[in-house]
């Protein structure tokens, strides 16, 4: 299921408007071997499959696939963007029945790899691929996004807050949007300042960026620079063992889990896992929506914060709930640009 984030809570079953995800796969096929015919692989961006992110993400959808149906999974890895297309053609070559393609970045390779064999099935995710056979699958992370900013706006012990992003674009737009229209919703007095580092596999630029950021008197970053955002944990953590008191607000996964709760004050958690695992069921069932975009949003809990928050107030708690109902009820609209 795309369990609610935010607050710990479950979402109503629902459908989104554009491609109609069903939000509960819970046990769907559960100890079956209803996938056993099946062949599903995905190709990371330049991040890898141990990104601690978003690929690292789909995988564990995969291979919680793999233990729900028994279908055969597969994952390639991108070293940069000249390996996308390849890798893409190695899987459709060797009979995929399903090819994903992981990362905003692979637009173009997905395309021409899908326009190229109109007999293959393939897969987006965070790209809007214009193809009868590609599936793709965007979030709503600008809505996640203000939830953590409004947990920063009202934890902040200087005003000041930090924004670093990876490749800046449209996607991470979102990502930078939402933040700050959740910062300034409930601290109009905090200033968010925004640093793209011009990569996602860079974690020394990360590390950059945030030193001078904290330098700035920022006591909070939130990252969506993927393996790059692994820097600003670094520079967090060095800073924390000497005494001062920072925080990182991780993106995509529970980082606390790989960096700790003495760094991480939460994470905008994005359940690529759980998306990867729907349209991959719907496919062993017999209904690819091919040539259809779905985007999930934080109404099918497929965005928001991790279930356990130990060091968010249950008063900033209650405040992130109450922000939360008024999204999903469309009391506010929360800009993405």
């Amino acid at each position: 299921m795309l369990v609610v984030s935010g607050c710990g809570s479950k979402s109503n079953n629902s459908e989104t408007n554009n491609g109609g995800a069903a939000a509960n796969t819970e046990n769907a096929g559960a100890g079956s071997d209803a996938g056993k015919d099946f062949k599903i692989g995905m190709v990371t961006d330049g991040g890898g499959v141990n990104d601690k992110s978003f690929n690292q993400s789909a995988w564990e959808g995969l291979q919680q696939l793999e233990k729900d149906t028994g279908a055969e999974i597969k994952y390639l890895e991108s070293k940069g963007e000249s390996d996308f297309e390849p890798n893409l053609n190695q899987m459709v070559k060797a009979g995929y029945n399903l090819t994903w393609g992981i990362g905003f970045m692979m637009n173009k390779a997905i395309t021409t790899v899908a326009t190229q064999n109109p007999e293959a099935k393939l897969a987006s995710i965070d790209s809007e691929v214009t193809a009868p056979n590609v599936e793709s699958v965007m979030f709503a992370e600008n809505e996640g996004s203000f939830l953590v900013g409004v947990v920063a706006g009202l934890t902040t012990k200087t005003n000041k807050v930090g924004f670093v992003g990876g490749v800046e674009g449209d996607l991470i737009k979102k990502f930078e949007a939402g933040f700050v229209a959740g910062v300034a919703a409930v601290n109009p007095d905090a200033k968010v300042t925004v640093q793209y580092v011009g990569d996602f596999t860079k974690p020394d630029l990360g590390k950059a960026s945030a030193a001078t950021l904290y330098n700035d008197g920022n006591d909070i970053i939130y990252h969506a620079a993927g393996g790059s955002g692994n820097g600003v944990f670094t520079e967090a953590k060095d800073r924390v063992s000497k005494g001062e008191k920072v925080w990182v607000i991780g993106v995509d996964k529970d980082q606390s889990i790989e960096f700790g709760n003495d760094i991480t004050l939460t994470s905008m958690v994005k359940r690529v896992d759980q998306a990867v695992q729907i349209v991959s069921q719907e496919l062993i069932e017999g209904n690819f929506k091919g040539g259809t975009t779905r985007t999930l949003t934080l109404k099918d809990g497929a965005v928001g914060l991790p279930e356990n928050n130990p060091n968010v107030s249950e008063d900033i708690m209650a405040k992130v709930k109450e922000y939360e109902t008024k999204i999903v009820n469309g009391e506010i609209t929360v800009p993405a640009k």
